[in-house]
């Protein structure tokens, strides 16, 4: 199953900033640039720290080593989309830089650039669903459970053959690009019993 990855959606024409830079001209190249933020990096492009306007507005040093936000909270390229945002949501930041192996910057990606994730349309979501994990993930039919999808919110309904089964779908559903949130209406034969429908389940919403 395919997922949309960072490097996908990151801009690799960053506006950086060296521990070194004054306050000045760290406010200067936000205003300029029109940005909220930028990452830190020293000599050899290495992450050390992001700078936001927040950060100058709290905080006043003669450099940014005075008010930046250390360490950065960073992501790789080749990292899910769906992943980056979640993290993004945990930390409570409105950027990551991207890094390389060797933890050097290759980019940034805003939330701004993650809420596209978030814009296919429910339908397609439904047909990705159904072809992408019922039938290419687990071999099964497309029609194994009912699908429905409001708003990215996906409602899961039906009988599988096993709880692993359930469990399976359920994970690679709240991976999927696009999907908020998972509704579980799932049972599983092996159990012996209908399983009392659960709370949703939320890959995670970006109004938190």
């Amino acid at each position: 199953m395919k997922q949309l990855k960072v490097g996908g959606l990151m801009t690799d024409d960053v506006v950086t900033a060296l521990v070194g830079t004054t306050f000045r001209e760290v406010a200067k190249l936000i205003a300029e640039h029109d940005v909220s933020g930028l990452p830190v990096v020293d000599d050899d492009d290495h992450v050390v720290g992001v700078v936001s306007e927040s950060d100058l507005l709290a905080r006043r040093a003669p450099t940014v080593r005075g008010v930046m936000s250390a360490p950065a909270v960073t992501v790789h390229a080749e990292e899910a989309a769906a992943d980056a945002a979640r993290l993004m949501v945990r930390r409570g930041v409105e950027r990551l830089p991207v890094v390389d192996e060797e933890e050097r910057l290759v980019g940034i990606v805003t939330r701004r650039d993650l809420l596209r994730v978030f814009l296919r349309p429910d339908p397609e979501i439904r047909r990705r669903i159904r072809e992408e994990i019922l039938a290419d993930a687990m071999a099964l039919s497309e029609d194994a459970v009912d699908v429905h999808v409001l708003d990215g919110v996906v409602t899961l309904a039906g009988r599988l053959r096993t709880r692993g089964q359930v469990v399976t779908l359920l994970r690679l559903t709240e991976r999927m690009d696009g999907v908020v949130t998972v509704v579980d209406r799932l049972s599983a034969r092996d159990e012996g019993h209908g399983l009392a429908p659960s709370s949703a389940r939320a890959a995670y919403d970006l109004s938190d």
